[in-house]
């Protein structure tokens, strides 16, 4: 019994010699580093990366790749415009003009940055909001993490959009900011949920337990040991949640809950101002800003689940 107590003991102690001298011929690899590597090797990564990059860089230069000013109306569209009648492409209009005789590809391209910048706001507010409740949820325990826990499961039970329509529907005067509000508090739970749970794991684990022996304080043990190895599961999320904060607000708009400036090119607003009233007359109007919501939400959708497998050893493949 003792033999073979012993041989399975050598056998565990050459094992971890050999990964670890492989581990040292190759230098150390960091969670980071490998998830990274994992991303560059993983077409659904790829993929989902190509398009956000696309979606950024259309937003960030919109003034020099949009043609015309979002704004202008223009005389040779607007001569032919009627309530039945629409221009469609034309040379110098792509994509033809919307109701109001402007240049529609122009407006695509500027509501690719109002839709990042909608997105953006709300998920940023969001999280911190989130993290901010997760974390003192999880780092102090007792009657408070139970309070914040059950604020947080009654806001789950709520459908989000319903909750969002809710909540803007409480606001005297519609704007874009009571959209980008709205869509941020319906996120909150989602990660102060998923912030403390990680937290809760990482009390029993061994560098915590080991700071506690050695009479570290339990401010320091939160900010420098549970914290910061919590936030990748939520870091993940926050790349979900950014498809889903366009969704959301899109759909706000869509309702004709979001801002009221027809003048404002955002996606949502020009599929439920614009597209949905004239379908019949010209149905693009609706499948343009449609397509492009898809395709963004669709991006970030890929690349949250690939950075989620990559960063969780349990789905390494």
């Amino acid at each position: 019994m003792t033999g073979g107590i012993s041989t399975l003991a050598d056998h565990k102690r050459r094992r971890i010699e050999e990964l670890t001298a492989r581990t040292s011929e190759a230098g150390g690899v960091s969670l980071i580093r490998d998830a990274g590597r994992r991303l560059l090797r993983n077409p659904t990564a790829i993929v989902g990366g190509a398009i956000i990059l696309l979606f950024l860089v259309i937003a960030i230069f919109a003034p020099l790749v949009a043609p015309h000013d979002p704004v202008q109306r223009f005389p040779e569209l607007t001569r032919d415009l009627t309530v039945d009648s629409i221009p469609g492409a034309t040379a110098g209009h792509p994509l033809g003009s919307d109701p109001l005789g402007r240049d529609f590809a122009s407006r695509m391209i500027y509501g690719a940055r109002q839709t990042l910048f909608v997105g953006v706001l709300a998920t940023l507010i969001g999280l911190l909001l989130g993290v901010l409740l997760g974390a003192i949820a999880g780092a102090v325990g007792g009657w408070v993490d139970v309070l914040i826990m059950r604020v947080t499961d009654v806001m789950l039970a709520l459908p989000s959009l319903l909750l969002a329509i809710t909540l803007v529907a409480l606001a005297s005067r519609s704007t874009q900011w009571t959209v980008i509000i709205a869509v941020a508090v319906v996120n909150v739970p989602i990660f102060a949920r998923l912030l403390r749970g990680s937290m809760l794991a990482q009390r029993e684990s061994d560098h915590v337990l080991a700071a506690r022996a050695l009479g570290v304080k339990r401010r320091d043990i939160v900010l420098r040991h549970m914290l910061p190895n919590s936030l990748t599961a939520v870091i993940v999320q926050a790349t979900l949640t950014f498809a889903v904060a366009i969704l959301d607000a899109a759909a706000l708009s869509f309702l004709g809950l979001g801002d009221p400036d027809i003048n404002r090119a955002e996606w949502g607003l020009m599929l439920g101002v614009d597209g949905v009233r004239y379908f019949e007359v010209r149905p693009e109007l609706a499948y343009f800003p449609a397509l492009a919501i898809i395709a963004v939400a669709l991006g970030f959708t890929l690349l949250g689940e690939s950075m989620r497998e990559a960063l969780d050893p349990k789905n390494r493949r």
